[in-house]
């Protein structure tokens, strides 16, 4: 079978309570607890992870990336199998089992990307963690399908949606976030809201705003 590019989302809650508490505990640094990836349930792309698969994954990315410290994420999905460091917005702590939910600590990273993410976190945005990896599925029923033996975990990126990739942007991309804020669409809010914070870390608003 032919490896392909597998992303899967799964809603990450954080809330203000565990914002400030964690300022307060790690002195000033963002840390966030949640699902990153769950096992034996079917997602939203119809896609089943048997649990051994995953186990062996996290076990290897933990012993490698997490313990190395660079299991390093992204904000929002690339549509390529390699970590862009240019766009690194966080980075996974640990992980752990609590039944078949893959539980992890995520350090939000001072970088741009990182910036945009914590304001949005502390916007109270919604967001989703998702996994990134390669392999191959087969197909057990008419809306199911499995993922193979062959896959590989690459990283675990922040998203806004689990249809929607690209609609974050690289704080550098100024110019492409303003196009897509000047054309109406139903996450045209939070693109505002993204232009907002790039505009404000950068101490230099091009946005049209008076």
């Amino acid at each position: 079978m032919n490896k392909t590019l597998l992303v899967d989302y799964i809603p990450f809650q954080v809330t203000p309570t565990m914002i400030i508490e964690s300022k307060r505990n790690n002195n000033g640094r963002l840390i966030v607890k949640g699902v990153l990836q769950r096992a034996e349930a079917q997602n939203q792309n119809g896609r089943i992870y048997p649990k051994d698969i995953l186990v062996r994954e996290a076990t290897k990315y933990t012993q490698i990336q997490v313990q190395e410290r660079r299991a390093l994420g992204e904000l929002d999905h690339p549509d390529s199998s390699v970590v862009n460091l240019g766009n690194v917005s966080h980075n996974i702590l640990e992980m752990h089992w609590e039944g078949n939910d893959l539980v992890g600590s995520v350090e939000i990273l001072p970088t741009p990307s990182g910036d945009i993410l914590a304001r949005l976190f502390e916007a109270g945005i919604k967001l989703g963690i998702s996994s990134r990896g390669l392999g191959s599925i087969e197909q057990i029923s008419e809306s199911t399908v499995e993922v193979q033996d062959d896959f590989e975990l690459i990283a675990f990126d922040f998203v806004s949606n689990p249809s929607t990739h690209g609609a974050f942007l690289a704080p550098s991309m100024n110019e492409s976030v303003n196009r897509q804020i000047a054309k109406p669409n139903k996450y045209s809010g939070l693109e505002k809201i993204i232009s907002e914070i790039i505009c404000d870390i950068n101490g230099v608003c091009d946005c049209g705003d008076k």
